[in-house]
């Protein structure tokens, strides 16, 4: 694997800087740890960062002193450390905060939690939704060769694993050997728990793979790999041998959806028309009424990220947006079909980032 580039997260911080300047905050205490890693490097499971017009107060406890010091300098960001237990944190933050109105992500802050920073402040804090989630949408070019270089690694082993496919090979099976091969590669882990689902149980969008064998359907293969903090996320649907002329049409009349859905997406298009292209096509074979999950999503240090496309939808398509494309065929009791891709918003239009070989089902 090529060497990635190195992330500097230093217009990161400038520009959630310039949007928490446009709120009734004077800082804002980052907790959600995707944001967190997103604006220091730091990959610990416990930490807090208080984010003003001029400084950066990072607070953790003792398990994380050196290791935070060393992913911040690295990371070439400038930060004061307050290392002790949750009382020490309350206190450091309390004086840090002293006369400012004070920002929190409520989105990841319980109530409880927002009590107790209020208690702390002496004034209930200022609300705020999204504000580092908006700056993390738009992915820069080390973002997004973390994410190109994962979503390789996963094709490799989803093509690794299906080289071998045997008709008693079971759901696990085969979710094991991807998951094991991507580890091999590389990458830290599986982006979620990879989704393996054969016959009638691909009907189930988000089926977990148990031991039943795979031999003689369509199989929905739904995986991806994490590197460097960054996800991947494609899906497939596979089969040992032939199936029905059913499922080969409706696999067909999925990937023609898919392309539909993939023709509007632009920077500045609505992103509820790539919904509406997808379920358009498939409502031109009757198949619109099995097709009920979501369009797609943003992908990068999460899963499922900003963007969202969906018959909800009311944003735009913004350039560099990571956005999936996923339509699908569920049949209660019969089958399932879905294709993803996942494409990285260009001035030139949506660019592939999901490698995985493409094989068309024959009946």
């Amino acid at each position: 694997m090529d060497e990635l580039p190195l992330m500097d997260r230093r217009p990161r911080l400038e520009r959630v800087r310039q949007a928490l300047a446009a709120t009734d905050a004077e800082a804002l205490l980052v907790t959600d740890l995707a944001n967190i890693r997103y604006l220091t490097g730091f990959t610990g499971s416990a930490a807090m960062v208080l984010v003003s017009a001029t400084e950066m107060l990072f607070v953790a406890d003792g398990r994380y002193g050196v290791q935070s010091a060393e992913q911040l300098g690295a990371a070439g960001v400038e930060a004061t450390f307050s290392i002790g237990n949750r009382v020490r944190q309350m206190e450091v933050l309390a004086a840090a905060a002293a006369g400012r109105r004070v920002g929190i992500e409520a989105g990841s802050v319980t109530v409880a939690q927002g009590r107790s920073l209020a208690t702390a402040f002496g004034r209930a804090p200022v609300e705020t939704v999204g504000l580092v989630e908006r700056v993390r949408r738009c992915k820069d070019s080390a973002e997004v060769a973390r994410i190109r270089a994962a979503a390789r690694i996963a094709a490799d082993a989803f093509e690794q694993a299906i080289s071998e496919l045997d008709p008693e090979l079971t759901e696990l099976d085969l979710a094991i050997a991807i998951e094991g091969a991507m580890r091999r590669a590389g990458a830290s882990g599986p982006s979620f728990d990879t989704i393996v689902a054969a016959g009638a149980r691909a009907a189930l969008p988000h089926a977990q793979p148990e031991r039943v064998a795979i031999g003689g359907s369509a199989v929905v293969v739904d995986w991806g790999a994490v590197l460097d903090g960054y996800c991947s996320d494609t899906t497939r649907t596979v089969a040992v041998g032939g199936v029905g002329g059913e499922v080969a049409d409706a696999w067909q009349a999925v990937l023609d959806a898919q392309q539909a859905g993939l023709a509007c997406v632009a920077a500045g298009a609505p992103l509820a028309d790539v919904d509406a292209a997808c379920r358009a096509s498939l409502a031109t074979v009757g198949l619109a009424e099995y097709f009920t999950t979501g369009t797609g999503h943003g992908v990068g240090l999460q899963i499922h990220e900003d963007p969202f496309i969906g018959t909800t939808s009311t944003g735009l398509i913004e350039l560099g947006d990571i956005v999936t494309v996923e339509p699908g065929v569920y049949i209660p009791g019969k089958f399932g079909i879905r294709i993803e891709d996942f494409y990285v918003v260009t001035e030139h239009g949506p660019e592939r980032l999901s490698p995985a070989q493409l094989t068309p089902l024959t009946a």
